[in-house]
């Protein structure tokens, strides 16, 4: 990876950094029951979408990001070893919970996917 690539990611991490925070004091001094969190993807994705912010100024952070999210995970999945007795109390029951979440989101997912694709391939045959 090129030095010139390495700081653009790091200051597009940066840049999500920084958003992630106004959002969130966004949020807090609006006192909205949304969180910073969500309002921040709302408006970031509002300013792709009217090309105020272009992808290409944010795609490699993003990307980097992405990939790293498994490390983001680990913390939380290592914790769950403290829980022992609550696992094996409601062991099956957290894991139907989390079995048909999953699907639904898969299934939320796969529909968007199709749509978006459908959508595309209008747009393009116009």
């Amino acid at each position: 990876m090129k030095t010139n690539q390495i700081v653009k990611i790091a200051l597009q991490v940066g840049f999500f950094t920084a958003w992630s925070r106004a959002s969130e004091m966004a949020a807090e001094a609006l006192r909205s029951p949304i969180p910073g969190s969500i309002l921040g993807l709302l408006a970031l994705f509002a300013l792709l979408e009217l090309k105020i912010v272009k992808l290409s100024w944010i795609e490699l952070g993003a990307d980097w990001l992405v990939a790293q999210m498994l490390l983001f995970f680990v913390p939380a999945t290592v914790g769950i070893v403290r829980y022992k007795p609550l696992i094996v109390q409601s062991g099956a029951e957290i894991l139907a919970t989390i079995l048909l979440s999953t699907a639904i989101v898969m299934s939320v997912a796969g529909l968007a996917g199709e749509r978006a694709g459908k959508a595309r391939r209008g747009k393009a045959a116009s």
